[in-house]
């Protein structure tokens, strides 16, 4: 039995693969078992294909509410996470959903609760980062001269090698104080 994910791309595939069975000369029952469906899907399929081509096997769309941003708008607000939050007029540099949410619905006129924003920016491969805080007086001219000049003359030197201490005991003797 071959197991395909069960996604839409997935299923599609699935099914076009039992039409080529079919076409091969295996039946239907024979196509069913080795995919791992019933055999009225097999039927409903076939009949599908006959009707429609290879565009009758492919997913419909799925019912539920469309959604608030399309892919251009999400590919907008993707793009403002690379840039500071400073640049939005906010603070400090962290993006929080709140924060993302606040934007959305000025820039783009779109309400987004910030709860749901979470879920939505993780499913996108967005997370929450912390940016490293750096303070002002930092000057990394003075910090890579002290680390090339200085840290070389600071640092330990290997210890010089000589040969190792070995104590030796009569066998089963001990100690005691």
């Amino acid at each position: 039995m071959t197991t395909l994910p069960r996604t839409a791309h997935g299923s599609e595939q699935l099914r076009l693969l039992a039409m080529f069975r079919l076409a091969e000369g295996w039946s239907q029952q024979f196509v069913a078992d080795f995919l791992g469906v019933s055999r009225r899907s097999i039927g409903r399929w076939r009949k599908r294909f006959r009707d429609g081509g290879e565009a009758g096997l492919e997913t419909k769309p799925r019912c539920g509410r469309r959604a608030k941003l399309d892919p251009e708008q999400v590919e907008l607000v993707l793009s403002w996470l690379d840039r500071s939050a400073c640049e939005f007029g906010f603070a400090t540099d962290r993006w929080t959903a709140p924060r993302v949410a606040s934007v959305i619905q000025q820039l783009l006129g779109v309400a987004m609760n910030h709860r749901y924003l979470n879920d939505w920016l993780a499913r996108r491969g967005v997370t929450p980062q912390m940016p490293q805080r750096q303070p002002r007086e930092r000057n990394q001219a003075l910090i890579d001269a002290w680390v090339r000049y200085q840290w070389p003359r600071i640092k330990k030197r290997p210890a010089t090698c000589t040969p190792p201490l070995v104590l030796r005991t009569n066998p089963g003797s001990c100690w005691h104080r």
